[in-house]
C-alpha cells in the first residue's frame, strides 16, 4: 500500500491539473452574465460537495463509535439504521410526502440520498472496527473543515463581483455553512486540548449534533429565499452540458485529492495512537520497576 500512495499522488496531480485546464480553457463556455468568474464555480462546488461527503461519513463513524461502547447498542443501532433507510426510501414515492419536496426535487434522489445511510454505515462499521472508527472521524473532520474552508474562501470572491458585497448579513446559506464551519473546528479544538478521558465520546456526540447542519445548508435555497441563485443541477434549472461535465469531472479530482489527503492523515493519526501507548506502556513499566526496587527488603532476603 506505501508503495501504491505516490503513484497515486502523481496520477491525482494530473487529474488536477487537467481539471484546471478545463475549467479555464476555452472549450468550456463562460456564463453569458457572470463573465470568466463564473468560473470559480468548479473549485467552489466540488469543495463543498467533498466537505459534504467528509462529513456524512464523520457523523456516521461518530454514530459507529458512539453505539460500539455496548453490544446491546449497537445491534439496537443496526436496526434503526436499517428501519430509517427502508422507510425513508418507500416514504419519498408517497404522494404526501412528494407534496413535501420542493419544485424540481426528484424523490428518487432523495431516496438515493437515504439509502447511502445504511450503506455507508455497514461499509464502515466493516472496514473500520473498533477505535479505528474514532480514528476515521478525526481524519474526515479535519479534511472536511480544509475543504469547507475553500468554500467560505472562494464564496466571497466570487460573490464580490456578481452581488458587488463580499458578504451578504443574514443570507440562510452563507450563514449555515459559516455555522457547519464553526461547529466542526469547535470539535477539533475539543479533540486537541481536551484531556478528560471523555473526550472522545464528548466529540463523537458533537459531531452527530453538527451534521444535523449539513441538510440546511444544502437545503437552504430550495426552501428560502438567498442570495444565491435557485438550484441549476437537479432544481428545475439549466446547465449546458459542457459545464456540467466540467464540474463532475473537478468533483472526481478533488475527491481524488481529499481521498489521498484522508488516507495520509488516518495512517498518521494511527501511528501518533500507538507512540502514545508505547510511551504509556513505557511509563507503567518504569514505574512498576522503581516501585519494586524501592521495597524494603525482606528477612529471607537478608
Amino acid at each position: 500500500m506505501k508503495r501504491l500512495f505516490p503513484i497515486l499522488s502523481v496520477l491525482t496531480a494530473i487529474f488536477l491539473a487537467y481539471t484546471l485546464y478545463l475549467a479555464l480553457g476555452k472549450d468550456t463556455p463562460t456564463d453569458a452574465q457572470q463573465g470568466d468568474v463564473y468560473r470559480i464555480i468548479y473549485y467552489h462546488v466540488p469543495s463543498a460537495w467533498t466537505a459534504f461527503l467528509l462529513f456524512f461519513i464523520n457523523f456516521i463513524a461518530s454514530i459507529q463509535y458512539l453505539a460500539s461502547k455496548k453490544p446491546s447498542t449497537q445491534a439496537a443501532a443496526k436496526w434503526v439504521v436499517i428501519v430509517v433507510g427502508v422507510v425513508g426510501v418507500i416514504a419519498c414515492f408517497l404522494p404526501p410526502v412528494q407534496k413535501l419536496l420542493p419544485v424540481g426535487m426528484r424523490p428518487s434522489a432523495v431516496a438515493t440520498t437515504v439509502l447511502l445511510i445504511p450503506i455507508f454505515y455497514f461499509l464502515i462499521g466493516k472496514f473500520f472496527p473498533g477505535d479505528s472508527l474514532d480514528v476515521l472521524a478525526v481524519t474526515t473532520a479535519e479534511v472536511g473543515v480544509v475543504f469547507c474552508t475553500i468554500v467560505l474562501v472562494t464564496g466571497p470572491i466570487w460573490a464580490r463581483p456578481v452581488w458587488g458585497i463580499w458578504w451578504a448579513p443574514g443570507d440562510i446559506r452563507l450563514t449555515s455553512t459559516l455555522v457547519l464551519w464553526l461547529i466542526y473546528v469547535s470539535y477539533l479544538m475539543l479533540r486537541r486540548f481536551s484531556n478528560s478521558a471523555q473526550t472522545q465520546m464528548l466529540a463523537a456526540a458533537l459531531a452527530v449534533f453538527g451534521a444535523l447542519d449539513v441538510p440546511l445548508v444544502y437545503f437552504s435555497i430550495w426552501f428560502f429565499r438567498t442570495q444565491h441563485p435557485q438550484p441549476v443541477i437537479g432544481g428545475g434549472g439549466s446547465m449546458d452540458p459542457r459545464m456540467l461535465h466540467v464540474l463532475v469531472i473537478s468533483w472526481m479530482a478533488f475527491l481524488c485529492f481529499a481521498f489521498l489527503v484522508c488516507w495520509s492523515r488516518f495512517r498518521l493519526e494511527l501511528l501518533h495512537r500507538e507512540v502514545e501507548a508505547a510511551h504509556a506502556m513505557e511509563s507503567l513499566v518504569g514505574a512498576g520497576v522503581a516501585a519494586t526496587a524501592s521495597l524494603p527488603l525482606n528477612r529471607s532476603s537478608r
